[in-house]
């Protein structure tokens, strides 16, 4: 059941939170009608799970894993959103020059465990040769019979870069379609919004502090947009000091460093997803660069040193 939480306006804001495609998810419709919320709530949840079906590469009976079974072999045949999430995909790839790129999958994972054994980088040849199966230009799509084919045998696609934020944008708008005028869809803190908090206020999200989890350092008005945040505070190794984050570069197969956190701020939370990661393997300048030239997407970027880097068209608050 979803827990309800009253809020001044004389409205509720009803939330439920679950764990879904892997991650904690967290939906919340604002409503005076609970039996409403209930419904909208199962048919958020119906579509994430039914998206998560497809992309998943833990089940056996997935599109994704058959594409992966079927690779250096032949095309495979998808459904066209499937279809349709791979070009936009590759799209991303050719936007942040291979920083952003679904043929991860093949990445070598025994190179990498981001746990307190981990004492020194790998060898950078091995790590070269750990992810030389990532090329997204050796995903093959044929747009008339809706198939993917990946050129090399091995290689494998995955949609953890994107699939997120993906489904909370489906699952958004399956709620609007529905009727609900405001809400929030929180997909492992990959979230969007639409509408106005109940006071009509905006709605407003913390940025949080890579060193401090607990507070925040400054606060955002998202209404109507989506964010995403990539950070190094989640999982990472110390090596003669320096920080490696679990964000692993697929040109070089090291982990990048110099950022702590990447936030990301779009109409899609599935661009927002997409690109918050990469602009973290491009490092400030080249990642900054990109998303200026971008058009209703902006980002703030931590490094290492606390440094805050924000795109030329946001305005925090701290």
């Amino acid at each position: 059941m979803p827990e309800t939480e009253a809020v001044q306006g004389g409205t509720t804001v009803h939330k439920r939170v679950l764990r879904l495609m892997g991650n904690r998810f967290e939906i919340s419709v604002v409503t005076d009608d609970e039996n409403f919320a209930h419904k909208c709530i199962d048919s958020a949840v119906a579509e994430i799970s039914r998206i998560e079906k497809l992309l998943t590469t833990f089940s056996d009976d997935s599109q994704t894993n058959e594409i992966n079974r079927q690779a250096g072999i032949e095309p495979v045949k998808v459904d066209r959103e499937v279809f349709d999430l791979v070009a936009r995909s590759i799209k991303i790839s050719g936007l942040t020059q291979g920083a952003f790129d679904i043929s991860y999958g093949s990445i070598d994972k025994s190179l990498w465990n981001f746990d307190l054994n981990m004492k020194a980088l790998p060898d950078p040849e091995v790590a070269r040769n750990s992810v030389k199966l990532i090329n997204y230009n050796n995903v093959i799509l044929d747009e008339d019979a809706c198939t993917i084919f990946l050129k090399e045998q091995g290689m494998r696609i995955g949609f953890g870069g994107i699939g997120k934020g993906y489904a909370a944008d489906k699952a958004r708008h399956v709620l609007q379609g529905m009727g609900v005028k405001s809400g929030i869809v929180n997909a492992a803190g990959d979230l969007v919004t639409w509408g106005t908090q109940p006071n009509g206020k905006p709605w407003t999200i913390a940025i949080a502090d890579p060193d401090h989890r607990v507070s925040p350092f400054s606060t955002l008005n998202i209404s109507n947009m989506a964010i995403a945040t990539s950070g190094n505070y989640e999982k990472y190794v110390i090596i003669n000091g320096r920080k490696y984050s679990h964000t692993i570069d697929p040109k070089t197969g090291l982990p990048v460093t110099g950022i702590k956190s990447v936030s990301i701020v779009s109409p899609s939370a599935e661009l927002a997803d997409a690109m918050a990661t990469p602009v973290m393997v491009m490092g400030v300048k080249v990642g900054l660069d990109l998303i200026n030239q971008l058009k209703q997407i902006a980002c703030i970027i931590i490094d290492d040193n606390n440094q805050v880097h924000c795109s030329n068209n946001i305005n925090i608050k701290n």
